[in-house]
């Protein structure tokens, strides 16, 4: 596939005079493109879907939600797994971010990494890939032969795979047995796919793991309440969530909550179910870390 035949490559006529606009009318220009990227994406939500259940399964069967990708691609996927552990309690390693070229390539270009699917592959091997596991790749070109690597090899491993790219047809989603295709078209700036490409692969990436979460038990209402609460500012946070959520004064909140570790979850079911700690960590238990369903039990 030439790359300069691709949809995201190609040169957008409402901005071929971007350099010759005033401050004010450039950035008003990248905001109308920008405004585009939601539609695109809301067109792909079936595939999106299909998605957030394989990585709930994944999840709930001890797997992992593996995300792999190249330059700005790689460092949206390394975003999005080194958020989890705080938001959700999830462990380290249980959302990976792969980025072609390792952990330097988030900092410095590591020219030419992206080019070889046998690192793609090496990657995968280092991680001890299981088919258990869900295996993401990333490309908005959806040609990186790092990725192209990468999933071929998960899916011998027998995992389940999605890609996501912002062309059609690309070959990576034909690697994939998910394919999720935000065609937002040509970049404001040619080429430049951290714009729209990029955003649109944020915004793919927050449903996936926010979704997953929800569906294992992360979630109560809408709120993160397995945080952990690590500094002022999300201790504070656990205190609000608790009195959001079972209607008690921040007096109580924070009593419940320093009984139990400052685990939010547990703090609720202790305040609504009138429980010590241990005996709502045993029901948050026996109803594998569902608030709701401790609470109906």
């Amino acid at each position: 596939m030439n790359l300069g035949t691709l949809l995201s490559e190609g040169r957008n006529p409402a901005t071929r005079q971007l350099d010759t606009l005033s401050t004010l009318e450039m950035v008003t220009l990248l905001n109308q493109q920008d405004a585009t990227v939601a539609g695109a994406v809301q067109q792909t939500l079936p595939q999106v879907a299909l998605a957030v259940e394989a990585a709930a399964a994944a999840l709930s069967a001890g797997g992992r939600l593996i995300y792999m990708g190249a330059g700005t691609s790689g460092r949206l996927g390394v975003l999005d797994a080194s958020e989890c552990p705080p938001t959700f309690g999830v462990p380290h390693g249980v959302v990976v971010g792969l980025i072609a070229g390792g952990p330097g390539a988030l900092l410095t270009a590591v020219e030419g990494a992206e080019d070889d699917p046998a690192l793609g592959e090496a990657d995968l091997r280092d991680l001890a890939l299981s088919a258990r596991d869900l295996v993401v790749g990333l490309a908005a070109s959806g040609r990186t032969p790092y990725v192209i690597g990468g999933l071929r090899y998960a899916r011998a491993c027998g995992c389940q795979t999605v890609a996501i790219s912002c062309n059609p047809d690309a070959p990576i989603a034909r690697e994939a047995g998910i394919a999720i295709s935000p065609l937002v078209g040509p970049e404001a700036l040619t080429g430049s796919t951290r714009l729209k490409s990029g955003t649109a692969q944020k915004l793919v990436l927050n449903m996936i793991s926010t979704g997953a979460m929800v569906k294992i038990g992360k979630v109560f209402e809408n709120l993160m309440v397995d945080m952990k609460a690590t500094n002022i500012k999300l201790r504070d946070r656990a205190g609000r969530m608790v009195v959001e959520a079972t209607g008690c004064a921040p007096t109580a909140a924070s009593a419940a909550l320093a009984a139990c570790d400052n685990e939010v979850k547990t703090a609720i079911l202790m305040v609504l179910a009138d429980l010590d700690a241990d005996t709502a960590r045993a029901r948050l238990a026996q109803h594998r870390g569902f608030l709701r369903q401790a609470l109906e039990g």
